[in-house]
C-alpha cells in the first residue's frame, strides 16, 4: 500500500470516529447538547452594546398590568452617554427610570447598567397591546445621546420562574369578591315590620281593638 494511501486510511478513520463521538454526545436525556441554551437578543453599535434584552410580561395572561423591557447596557467609549429612549414597534416608547429615581439614565463611560430587577433602572411599558405575547418577537430600539439608535428583536417572556425577580414590579391582584349572600326582595319584604306591628309593638293589635270597638257598638243598641 502507497504512503499516500495509507494516509487517506487514515484520515477517514479519524472522521468516522469523531462523528461517532458527537453522535454518542448527543444521545441520551442527560446528552451535552441539552445543556446548550440560546443566548438572549444582543447586538453592538460604535462603542455601545446590548446585551441579554428581553420583553418580560406579566406573570398572569390574563392580566393587564404594565410589562417591561429588561438589558444590560455596555458603554466602551471614553465619555458618558444617557439613554434617551426605549421604544418597542408599535407599542411606543418606555417609561425610563434610573436606580436613583429620577433624571436621566446614563451609561458610565467604559461601563454599564442593568435595565430590569431590583435596586435596578426599569423601563416599563405601562399599556402593552395584544401584539405583545409570550414567545413572540419585538423589535426594540435603544436611543443613546451619541450612538443614536441601537435595534434588536427581543424575546417576549412572562415573568415567571427565572425571570420573576426581573419582571413588573407593578403586578395587579385579582379582585375581591364578597362571601356574604345577596338578600333577595322578597326576604327583605317578609322581615319588614307591618305597619300595625311599628304602631303598637305587637301584630294584630290594630284588628283587635278595631273588632272590640264594633262589639261594643253592636252591645247598645
Amino acid at each position: 500500500m502507497s504512503s499516500s494511501l495509507r494516509r487517506g486510511t487514515l484520515a477517514a478513520a479519524v472522521i468516522a470516529f469523531s462523528i461517532a463521538s458527537l453522535a454518542a454526545c448527543g444521545a441520551g436525556s442527560d446528552a451535552q447538547t441539552l445543556e446548550v441554551k440560546p443566548d438572549n437578543a444582543a447586538t453592538s453599535v460604535g462603542v455601545v452594546k446590548v446585551q441579554n434584552a428581553l420583553v418580560i410580561t406579566q406573570p398572569d395572561v390574563k392580566a393587564t398590568g404594565p410589562a417591561v423591557i429588561s438589558a444590560t447596557l455596555f458603554n466602551n467609549g471614553t465619555t458618558d452617554q444617557t439613554l434617551d429612549s426605549i421604544s418597542v414597534e408599535g407599542e411606543g416608547s418606555a417609561q425610563i427610570t434610573p436606580a436613583e429615581g429620577k433624571g436621566k439614565l446614563t451609561v458610565p463611560a467604559g461601563g454599564s447598567v442593568v435595565i430590569g430587577g431590583e435596586g435596578n433602572a426599569s423601563a416599563a411599558l405601562s399599556s402593552p397591546s395584544q401584539t405583545v405575547l409570550n414567545g413572540s418577537v419585538q423589535k426594540v430600539t435603544f436611543s443613546f445621546s451619541e450612538t443614536g439608535d441601537v435595534s434588536l428583536s427581543a424575546f417576549v417572556v412572562p415573568a415567571e420562574s427565572y425571570f420573576s425577580k426581573w419582571g413588573p414590579s407593578d403586578i395587579p391582584s385579582a379582585p375581591a369578591t364578597s362571601s356574604a349572600p345577596a338578600t333577595s326582595p322578597s326576604e327583605s319584604a317578609t322581615g319588614s315590620p307591618s305597619a300595625s306591628e311599628s304602631a303598637s309593638g305587637e301584630p294584630g293589635t290594630t284588628e283587635s281593638s278595631s273588632a272590640t270597638a264594633t262589639a261594643s257598638a253592636s252591645a247598645g243598641q
